[in-house]
């Protein structure tokens, strides 16, 4: 079947974050990480099913959907989870926040590869966590791991837990084994317990492969949490399912308690459904046309700044639908510059220092939406900058 991405969905009106966040009817909003894309026809038909039934109550979530969730790992990843390890949750972020309280301590330092996906920030304050950075180093519109200070830091700054992104927000590297495993042996030789956001796991550009961090080796799966959801990739965001996978059997307990203390153990009956629909086979091949959709956006993004605007760079994306855009040649601080795009080109991108000050010079794009969007929205970026340059 050949699904069409090209079609514009209005959305504006349906009490959407990303679009009717600003009172600007004429806003082009391509910040916040969901897609102007409709689920996957075999999405909808799993929701339609549930919604016809007409009763709404309390979900015990099923054998199936464990199931599912196993089938879909092994089968595209390699990685063969217990199902005794799978704990459920209302969503990553929730996941991470329970986990941080559930296995450390207030002072506690957690190490994290900036700049990172914001929300990780207000998951270590609400802990009462230390922060402590492995900044990642760009060579070349492609940014790279410093081992030698991930180690550094490690050992004299005493780090508990290391809070990976794998593939990495905002600046879309897809880990290799190779890097993961350094990475992990690190890890391992210091008893730093691995916590992984793999939200953006399906999405990944050709050529390019995402690695579960909890395959790579049985001590990496006994000392770590896997955190998943079919969220992201499916753009089934609001129906809130997510999943942690824990190997060991103390450190799962914990968790679980923290889950039901934080309560988000009670899950959306949508979500269970939607979850089991999306990983089939019918579900892949959307997703597979998804991305040669989104692709093709990316490249069209890397030929209008080449052609039109080539003091700016383009990270090299290896994953997710989000480019990391670095826009120092406008001289504007990046809030600076999306309050000015917003208010002056009704164009919405996010401030790269959102993630941390060294994305003070970036913008990230979402490249989830339809190409004429995405077009329109580099016209009007186009022009704005004209006028810095």
């Amino acid at each position: 079947m050949k699904y069409n991405f090209d079609e514009i969905i209005p959305r504006r009106g349906t009490h959407s974050i990303k679009w009717d966040n600003s009172d600007d009817p004429d806003m082009l909003p391509l910040w916040v990480a969901d897609m102007d894309f409709r689920a996957a026809p075999c999405i909808l038909e799993a929701l339609q099913r549930r919604l016809d039934h007409g009763v709404f109550g309390y979900v015990r979530v099923p054998e199936s959907y464990y199931q599912s969730v196993i089938n879909w790992f092994s089968r595209r990843h390699g990685w063969t989870m217990q199902r005794e390890h799978i704990l459920y949750t209302t969503g990553v972020i929730p996941a991470i926040a329970a986990i941080l309280q559930s296995i450390t301590k207030p002072g506690d330092k957690v190490l994290m590869q900036t700049p990172v996906y914001n929300c990780f920030f207000s998951c270590l304050r609400n802990a009462g966590n230390v922060l402590v950075e492995n900044p990642l180093v760009c060579k070349n519109h492609h940014f790279e791991i410093d081992f030698e200070d991930f180690e550094r830091k490690i050992v004299n700054e005493g780090v508990k837990v290391f809070l990976l992104c794998n593939p990495h927000n905002p600046t879309g590297r897809v880990w290799t084994p190779e890097e993961l495993t350094r990475m992990g042996d690190i890890c391992m030789r210091h008893n730093v317990f691995v916590i992984s956001d793999e939200i953006h796991n399906e999405l990944v550009m050709p050529g390019h492969h995402y690695t579960p961090f909890a395959s790579l080796h049985p001590e990496y799966a006994e000392h770590c949490a896997i955190c998943t959801s079919s969220s992201k990739s499916f753009n089934i965001a609001g129906l809130q399912i997510a999943n942690i996978t824990v190997a060991d059997s103390r450190v799962r307990a914990l968790i679980d308690k923290g889950i039901n203390i934080n309560e988000t153990c009670d899950v959306n009956p949508f979500g269970v459904e939607a979850l089991q629909a999306a990983y089939t086979p019918e579900g892949e091949e959307w997703l597979t046309q998804l991305m040669e959709y989104i692709h093709g956006n990316y490249q069209y993004l890397c030929q209008f700044l080449a052609e039109r605007l080539p003091q700016l760079s383009v990270t090299r994306i290896e994953g997710t639908y989000l480019a990391w855009v670095d826009c120092a040649a406008l001289n504007i601080p990046s809030r600076q510059l999306s309050e000015l795009l917003r208010r002056e080109a009704h164009v919405w991108f996010t401030a790269g220092e959102e993630y941390n000050p060294s994305g003070s010079t970036y913008l990230r794009i979402n490249l989830a939406c339809p190409r004429a969007i995405l077009g329109e929205a580099m016209r009007r970026f186009y022009t704005f900058c004209k006028k810095s340059l």
